[in-house]
């Protein structure tokens, strides 16, 4: 028997715009800066896009990497962008960032504006990413590179294995469907970009694996960042009718074994480089 699920969601992201999931998306940034953005870097006066910058998580780390770029970040939420204000304000006071709050489908600018767009974790959270991606290479310049980073839930591997913590997750990405996204679509960036009509695409896995040897990367990214982004769906679980609380609980309990001795967690995020032609 299926369950219908009713978005819960008005803007299509599963995880809320709380002060606590600010806090998840900067420690998850933080965490993961390395592993992501090397090999991203602009040239000095490029025309940087970030689309879908949110609370300014990966803004700052974009910034650091590509010092005087031109740089405009978008997003549908103000209360984001004002907090991605603040957050480069306070960290990168010197960078050039014009700042728009908007629809990245609707962007007011011309045609080829963009020398280079970064996006990251915006694309799962879209109802038809193919048209997303349109809409932005319209805006990108002939020439111009894109740059897309994706994660998969169904990429994680943990131990000890769990069929409660397993559920969880689960219900993690029937929630993001039913809210119009898709957490699984970090497996789809080749066709998707291939599709939209840019070339040169190239999608290479980053992945993240923490144990007992690494107990930052435990702590940073198991606990504060996956954990933490799978636990903060319960209300929305149990209102959905996924779980019951001691079913959800168990799942997250067992989740969070695999950030205690002789526990490991694996997940493999995908980045994708393509030349608008």
């Amino acid at each position: 028997m299926t369950t219908e699920i009713t978005p819960l969601d008005d803007n299509g992201y599963v995880h809320g715009y709380s002060e606590t999931e600010a806090q998840r998306l900067g420690d998850q940034a933080d965490t993961l800066a390395q592993l992501l953005h090397a090999g991203t870097a602009y040239p000095a006066g490029s025309r940087v896009l970030e689309a879908g910058c949110g609370v300014g998580a990966q803004t700052v780390h974009l910034l650091a990497a590509s010092p005087g770029v031109l740089l405009t970040a978008a997003d549908i939420s103000a209360e984001s962008l004002a907090q991605a204000r603040a957050r480069v304000a306070a960290q990168t006071p010197t960078a050039r960032v014009a700042w728009h709050h908007g629809d990245l489908h609707q962007l007011p600018f011309p045609e080829g504006s963009f020398d280079h767009i970064f996006l990251c974790f915006v694309l799962e959270h879209l109802a038809d990413p193919a048209a997303g991606l349109a809409a932005l290479r319209r805006v990108l310049r002939p020439g111009g590179t894109i740059t897309v980073i994706e994660g998969d839930h169904g990429s994680a591997l943990f131990h000890p294995e769990s069929p409660a913590a397993r559920a969880t997750i689960d219900h993690l990405v029937r929630l993001q469907s039913a809210a119009g996204g898709d957490g699984l679509l970090g497996r789809r960036l080749y066709p998707l970009l291939s599709g939209a009509g840019f070339r040169e695409v190239t999608v290479r896995p980053r992945t993240m694996y923490a144990d007992g040897g690494r107990p930052a990367l435990v702590e940073g990214f198991t606990l504060r960042t996956f954990v933490a982004m799978v636990e903060a769906v319960r209300a929305d679980a149990l209102a959905a009718g996924l779980s019951t609380p001691a079913e959800f609980d168990r799942g997250i309990a067992e989740l969070r074994r695999a950030a205690e001795p002789g526990g490991t967690f694996h997940y493999t995020f995908f980045k994708a480089v393509a030349v608008n032609p």
